[in-house]
């Protein structure tokens, strides 16, 4: 397969499936380095129901377990990873992930507490020149289904910072969306995992549609 010619057919599709009912995949990246990439169990099911009951968009109910080396990557417009521990890509994985990212796809990153200092040395490798920058609380993806005026909700403590949304951006458009200090997995999760507030967790729900939304609609 020719990975650098599909991916712009896959990710040119992912607009038009919320109007044939196409099901698009999620993904869940599989990486090294030690991390519990396999996290927050439940918190990608409740994500997927939840695009399937409040948008017009069709996921298939399930996520995908994806390596970047995995040809499956190319299927996979919305990729999440999320972990406590360490992060390694080899050379070969950070060429691809930045391929991906530049065809089209999308990179949702959540600090599950212990992954930001790995995280962040890893994405410089895949963007040695493109900054994290934080994304300013007008940008559409605070915007595009569920209106979050303060930006990215805060759901646990970590070291009791605010909550930062920061990002990628090729052009105009944000490629690579980190969730740092606010653990917005975890209020994916089933209810009586983390015991959180009906209305945090309804409120980490709209920001996980608003993530995927954008991902899969944004100007290609």
């Amino acid at each position: 397969m020719n990975q650098r010619l599909f991916l712009p057919v896959v990710f040119a599709l992912a607009p038009v499936a919320a109007a044939t009912g196409q099901e698009i995949v999620v993904g869940r990246l599989h990486y090294d380095g030690g991390g519990d990439w396999y996290a927050n169990p439940s918190s990608l099911p409740n994500l997927i129901e939840a695009i399937n009951e409040r948008t017009a968009i069709h996921v298939f109910p399930r996520e995908r377990v994806v390596r970047l080396t995995d040809p499956e990557l190319w299927d996979v417009p919305f990729l999440h990873m999320t972990g406590h521990g360490n992060i390694s890509f080899t050379e070969n994985e950070a060429r691809i992930l930045r391929r991906y990212l530049e065809g089209g796809g999308f990179l949702h990153a959540d600090d599950n507490y212990g992954m930001d200092e790995s995280f962040r040395r890893e994405l410089a490798r895949v963007f040695p020149d493109r900054a994290l920058v934080e994304v300013p609380v007008d940008h559409p993806v605070y915007h595009v289904i569920y209106d979050l005026p303060t930006g990215l909700p805060k759901v646990h403590e970590h070291d009791g910072e605010p909550a930062a949304g920061l990002g990628i951006f090729i052009g105009d458009r944000l490629v690579v969306y980190y969730s740092y200090q606010s653990d917005i997995g975890d209020g994916w999760e089933d209810a009586d995992v983390h015991d959180d507030p009906n209305d945090l967790r309804e409120t980490a729900l709209q920001m996980g549609v608003n993530l995927f939304v954008y991902a899969v609609t944004a100007a290609r």
